[in-house]
This record gives structure tokens, C-alpha cells and sequence, in this order.
């Protein structure tokens, strides 16, 4: 069994598009989230991963980095996505939008139960 650290940049060699600078940009994010995904779950390989691991790492481990920093990891994740043939779809995760959800669902709770 060999020790070799995955490659991501030849793992992403095939969906990577655009500039110099947003190739570098995805490639860098992947390697982020392969290392938060490796020292939460031990799975430094992409085709070891679940949706959860990605989920997870898109809305508890960036859930203190701006917007703007989540929507271009969202990128990220969405060429992971392509690149493992998964179907997986993931929101946009905001602060703000998930504070509506919860109020939304709150109240659809307090309707259907009849609860104030």
C-alpha cells in the first residue's frame, strides 16, 4: 500500500476551466477542503467521500467565513461534484438565508401544530 499523498491537481486536471488565477483558486480550495475533510474524517481521497463530508464542510466549517468565501468554495465543491460523477446539489449557505429558513420553518411548525 503506498503512502503517496493524494494528487488533487491531477484529480482535477480534467474540470478545471477558466484563468490561470480561478484554476489556482479551485485547486487551492480543494486541497483546503481535502484537509479538513482528512483531519475530521481521515479520508484524504475525494473518492472516499459522502455528500455529508462536503455538506459539513460547506455549513460548519466555513460557517464563520464571509459570504463571498463560501459562495467560491460552493464553486469548488461543485467541480468535486462533477469530477466524482455524484449528483449531489448544495445551497448556497448563508447566514442570513438559513436565519429565514429557520423563522420559515418555525412557523409552518407553530401552523400545523396550532401552537402559539
Amino acid at each position: 500500500m503506498s503512502n503517496k499523498p493524494f494528487d488533487m491537481e491531477l484529480f482535477l486536471a480534467g474540470v478545471l476551466t477558466g484563468s490561470h488565477a480561478t484554476r489556482e483558486r479551485h485547486l487551492r480550495q480543494a486541497k483546503a477542503i481535502q484537509a479538513a475533510i482528512s483531519k475530521r474524517w481521515y479520508r484524504d481521497n475525494p473518492w472516499a467521500w459522502q455528500r455529508k463530508h462536503l455538506d459539513w464542510f460547506l455549513n460548519q466549517h466555513l460557517n464563520q467565513r464571509t459570504e463571498s468565501t463560501r459562495f467560491y468554495y460552493l464553486l469548488t465543491v461543485h467541480l468535486l461534484t462533477i469530477r466524482l460523477d455524484k449528483s449531489w446539489h448544495f445551497k448556497k449557505a448563508s447566514r442570513r438565508s438559513a436565519f429565514i429558513e429557520d423563522a420559515a420553518l418555525t412557523t409552518l411548525h407553530k401552523v400545523k401544530t396550532g401552537k402559539e
